[in-house]
């Protein structure tokens, strides 16, 4: 069936993993034949308040599945925020608090119809049922996994094996995500790769609540700005959805070129053998990557924000790296004419956190006035106009009196 094919094609762009395809084949062929949509889940836990492109990847998976007529559950785990989802880490993460978690979950779902469609989008929180549960209702929860299935997860096993404490609340977290797919009677369930034992759980315990499995989908961790770990805020290399088009027109500008590829792939809708076509050209030196690189930085400023202001941040971009100009606005500092120490001149100004890094900047030459490289820690600073620029992107105008 066409249908049931292009359906299958859109699905799988950009995966990992698929767990069972035929039974997402079986699910599908079954919702065309009664008309009745899935419910496709994917759990969010509150825990910053702002979004990345790392977060759209699969927020766009799950628009994916709302083109083909099924109802998304935009699962907000308030209840499980509070306890803390230990993935990927050595230690124990603290707990937020409920004020936390509900001021993020605020935040998230004011962002996250940027990407989804509201009409085709229930928001849910996992309170609704965790509270109602009695202290027997978890005992019995608990009853159906073992803790040597739970001690197969890698980071629960690493620490388990180092003798770092592992709390019980967190062996329990993956089964309290498990429940969710129960409650909500998930027939697929999205997460990041680094989620999939989790999501595997949620398999098995819909299975001894006497549920259908759901079908399992992965999408990959996006790398940040550094090309190397996942975009994270954390680690202060992510791009966010919420950025001024200014500033995340010129983040995506300075994406490795190793990875322009694969954020077309999963942060865009061009068609797959286009993306394939730049690529070719690319490597063949018909293409200059960082025309493809500025054709991204525009498609993603105008689905946060607008053409419009893409249009003004792709202007201003080549004005002030490709033509070397001034940006339209630039801070204004007026400071006493005369000798200055550099380090200690730009620190005390705030332009620098510290004299050293500062110090690292000069000799990076990463330091121009009036366009010239300086090369010098003292400068003598008479009367007049100058024009700082501070690594490639920022600037400060210094009036010196």
């Amino acid at each position: 069936m066409e249908e049931l094919k292009r359906a299958l094609s859109l699905i799988k762009r950009g995966i990992v993993d698929l767990i069972e395809e035929q039974e997402l084949i079986a699910k599908l062929e079954r919702s065309l034949k009664t008309g009745v949509p899935l419910k496709i889940k994917a759990g969010f836990d509150p825990t910053a308040p702002d979004l990345h492109l790392g977060h759209t990847v699969l927020l766009r998976k799950l628009r994916h599945f709302q083109e083909l007529g099924h109802d998304v559950y935009f699962l907000i785990g308030d209840f499980t925020a509070m306890i803390g989802d230990p993935t990927g880490r050595s230690e124990t993460r603290p707990a937020l608090t409920k004020e936390q978690v509900l001021e993020n979950a605020k935040t998230y779902r004011e962002q996250v119809f940027k990407i989804l469609d509201p009409s085709k989008t229930k928001v849910v929180f996992n309170s609704e049922w965790f509270s109602k549960m009695s202290a027997e209702d978890v005992v019995r929860l608990c009853a159906k996994y073992t803790v040597a299935r739970i001690l197969e997860r890698d980071d629960f096993k690493k620490r388990f094996e180092s003798g770092i404490p592992i709390a019980i609340h967190e062996l329990i977290y993956p089964l309290f995500q498990a429940y969710d797919s129960v409650a909500l009677g998930a027939d697929v369930e999205l997460g990041g790769t680094d989620q999939l034992f989790n999501l595997l759980i949620g398999r098995d315990i819909q299975r001894e609540y006497g549920q259908e499995p759901q079908v399992i989908i992965t999408t990959p961790l996006l790398e940040g700005l550094d090309g190397v770990q996942k975009m994270s805020k954390s680690l202060g290399n992510y791009i966010g959805i919420m950025e001024p088009p200014g500033e995340m027109f010129g983040k995506i500008m300075s994406i490795p070129d190793r990875l322009l590829w694969k954020y077309y792939e999963l942060l865009t809708d061009v068609p797959l053998e286009e993306i394939e076509k730049m690529k070719e050209e690319a490597e063949a030196g018909k293409l200059n990557p960082r025309d493809a690189k500025m054709q991204l930085a525009f498609l993603m400023v105008s689905q946060y924000h607008s053409p419009e202001n893409a249009q003004k941040a792709k202007e201003e971009f080549e004005r002030v790296f490709s033509r070397r100009e001034l940006p339209t606005e630039v801070e204004t500092i007026e400071v006493q004419a005369g000798k200055v120490f550099l380090p200690k001149f730009l620190k005390e100004l705030g332009i620098v956190k510290s004299a050293s890094e500062a110090k690292r900047l000069l000799t990076q030459r990463a330091i121009d006035i009036n366009k010239q490289t300086v090369q010098t820690e003292e400068l003598d600073l008479t009367p007049g106009e100058y024009i700082f620029r501070i690594g490639k992107k920022r600037f400060f105008r210094i009036i010196a009196k």
